[in-house]
């Protein structure tokens, strides 16, 4: 977070009258002193960054920039101790633009205060030690962050005053976009996260998560949209689109989540991001409202059908007495009644409805049971088969709409001839109609994954309603089902072979045998015993890269080949050296892997040319690393051939081991020193 400084500039004296000798007094306030020993050691500690006016111009110049650092420093910190004319000017902008995160600072020697702000509350520090307050001002900014309280006496005077979004002023550097949008096109999710990890202190850095969020959404990145998402929300927890995203995520992570608890930790945090976006009337369009209901109505299906779903006894009782079936068909409803357009909506609630009433009317027994009165029950279930007359003519009518609509612009959408056939399904008794249609469908669109709908089936057929409408239709659906694929990758850093000219040996080129055996038993250790798809994720520098990608494919791994720059620029810097055996090495891999390009000129991209201290070496390393820990979650191992100790340059391999490390991936070490003997 990013902190502006508003106070007075070097030495100042004040001169004050004692009330009962009526004497001046003259007191020396160095408030250089005061941000350098009170405030930057507190910014320091919360891991903020702050700075004044008196960084990008000089004091009592009014500037574009000033109005900038007002609007869009997550807080402001002004020193009120004097009557200082610039503070005053800046700390009235500051509460005209911003309604909150205001922090007022005031020396506890001096007693005037301007009757406008004397209410308020500040923090108080003693002008000759002004270290002691370090604890009331961090106990200060830690609240600040943490609440949304208006501090700003014109918004608390004006309370229909807009605050203002701070988003909307920050610019999103052009060649920044086109970075984004080449790495969502090339689907490389860890390019993205690359970006995102570096973001932090640009004061753009919002936006820019939004930009990445959204393509990692697209790309059903979810992990790493989700982290996107979250860091977004943490400036702003009732951020909308931020909790739009985060309720769909949260509700596919639950879906692939095996462990029961952590599933229902999941779908309630998307319970409360859904109700955090309903906070929000005003964005909500009646399509979204129905996405929004239809969203929290499937939350609570899955809740519903985790009830019954391993029962070993009576799973058709539980089914019909659990309160989520009640919630889902409600919540399906109100997402149906907000845009009757929505036939996803209106289907599913028709879909719950029908199992409730073949439940109730399967076990009657059970039904009673939730109704003083036999009576009430009949009644009960005479009002819900009403319910699901209507809402069948409506949902028909939903489907028959978007059909026409379709029609008119000569589309084709399988997934609303899919819908077809699951109305078919829950209104007819012919249930060679039944199968036909889903034969239909499925064959003309025999390139899409339709288990969804076969597990909706499913349903049906465990709970006993409908089963022979869903025996046909499971019949042309067959048993296959989508699991998700489990996958291992390989990350792989190491030496280069020894330039002729090196003085200290690291990698000698007759030790390149010894590497190989050694790389080799490593690769084979970590995926033995592993069942699923393995990749190799490696440079293409002469000696351990290069060694890595040819026992890849000796032992029939598939591996990606990452450079920083262009074959030729990467030749020049990092394989001729070595001799046209280790070149023609190179190409061989060039023209049969994957590769993938970091930059093609082999430089920082103008957005980041003020980064200190980071190249494009250390660049393409964190590159490698995001891509494999893309790939392979967990289930990533680092191996690196290292001498452990520290490299010749930036972005060598103790940087890629450091920001593994860091990334929580496994670490294996083939120690050259020890191998090659050089100890």
């Amino acid at each position: 977070m990013d902190v502006f400084i508003v106070r007075p500039f070097n030495t100042k004296i004040i001169r004050q009258k004692d009330l009962a000798s009526d004497k001046i007094f003259e007191n020396k306030i160095n408030f250089d002193e005061v941000e350098k020993i009170l405030i930057q050691p507190v910014l320091t500690e919360l891991n903020l960054r702050g700075g004044t006016t008196g960084e990008i111009f000089e004091a009592g110049e009014i500037r574009e920039d000033m109005f900038s650092l007002l609007l869009l420093a997550d807080i402001v910190i002004a020193d009120i101790t004097i009557h200082n004319a610039n503070v005053f000017y800046e700390l009235g902008v500051r509460h005209a633009l911003r309604k909150n995160k205001t922090i007022l600072l005031k020396s506890q020697n001096i007693d005037t205060i301007p009757f406008d702000i004397l209410g308020y509350r500040y923090v108080s520090y003693d002008y000759q030690n002004p270290s002691n307050a370090i604890n009331d001002l961090r106990e200060s900014i830690k609240a600040t962050i943490d609440s949304d309280r208006t501090d700003s006496p014109v918004f608390n005077m004006l309370p229909k005053l807009n605050s203002q979004d701070p988003e909307d002023f920050l610019a999103i550097p052009l060649d920044f976009s086109e970075e984004v949008e080449i790495a969502c096109a090339e689907k490389q999710i860890g390019k993205l996260s690359l970006l995102v990890s570096e973001l932090d202190g640009l004061p753009w850095k919002i936006p820019g998560l939004r930009k990445i969020g959204n393509d990692q959404f697209k790309l059903k990145a979810f992990k790493e949209a989700k982290s996107a998402f979250e860091d977004i929300r943490k400036r702003n927890p009732d951020d909308y689109e931020a909790n739009d995203r985060l309720a769909t995520i949260y509700q596919r992570l639950s879906e692939e989540e095996k462990q029961k608890d952590k599933k229902t930790g999941l779908l309630k945090y998307s319970d409360l991001a859904i109700e955090r976006v309903l906070k929000n009337p005003s964005k909500l369009t009646a399509e979204k409202l129905a996405e929004i209901y239809s969203l929290k109505a499937r939350n609570a299906k899955t809740r519903w059908i985790g009830n019954w779903i391993n029962a070993s006894e009576k799973p058709q009782e539980m089914a019909l007495l659990s309160p989520e079936l009640e919630s889902a068909i409600e919540d399906y409803e109100r997402g149906f009644e907000s845009d009757l357009n929505h036939f996803y909506s209106g289907i599913n609630a028709l879909s719950l409805l029908t199992i409730k009433i073949g439940l109730a009317e399967n076990h009657p027994h059970v039904w009673e049971l939730q109704f003083d009165e036999e009576d009430d029950a009949e009644k009960a279930i005479s009002q819900l088969r009403k319910k699901l007359q209507k809402l069948t003519v409506m949902v028909e009518g939903s489907i028959d709409a978007a059909k026409n609509s379709k029609k008119r612009k000569g589309e084709i959408d399988p997934w609303l001839e899919m819908t077809e056939a699951d109305f078919l399904f829950l209104s007819s008794k012919n249930m060679e109609r039944v199968r036909n249609k889903y034969k239909g469908v499925l064959t003309r669109a025999n390139n899409l994954n339709f288990d969804s709908a076969r597990r909706q089936i499913l349903i049906f057929q465990k709970l006993g309603v409908l089963t022979d409408n869903a025996e046909a239709a499971l019949s042309e659906f067959g048993e296959t089902t989508v699991e998700f694929k489990k996958q291992m990758a390989v990350i792989f850093t190491g030496h280069m072979v020894d330039n002729p000219n090196r003085k200290t040996p690291r990698f000698p080129a007759e030790k390149e045998a010894v590497a190989r055996e050694n790389i080799k038993a490593m690769l084979q250790n970590e995926i033995e015993n592993f069942e699923g798809e393995i990749i190799g994720i490696a440079g293409g520098a002469c000696g351990g890269d290069i060694l890595f990608h040819e026992i890849c494919q000796e032992l029939a791994i598939k591996s990606e080949l990452y450079l920083p720059m262009s074959r030729e620029k990467f030749l020049e810097q990092s394989v001729r050296f070595a001799g046209n055996n280790w070149v023609k090495r190179f190409d061989n891999l060039y023209q049969t892997l994957d590769v993938r390009y970091l930059s093609e000129s082999g430089e920082l991209p103008r957005w980041l040319k003020n980064k200190s201290e980071y190249s494009i070496w250390e660049r393409n390393n964190s590159w490698i690393l995001y891509s494999g820990l893309a790939k392979g979650g967990i289930n990533s191992t680092l191996i690196a051939l290292w001498d452990e100790k520290e490299g010749d340059g930036p972005g060598g391999t103790k940087h890629l081991v450091t920001i593994a490390q860091k990334n929580g991936a496994k670490i294996e070490i083939i120690a050259t020193n020890k191998i090659f003997g050089l100890e």
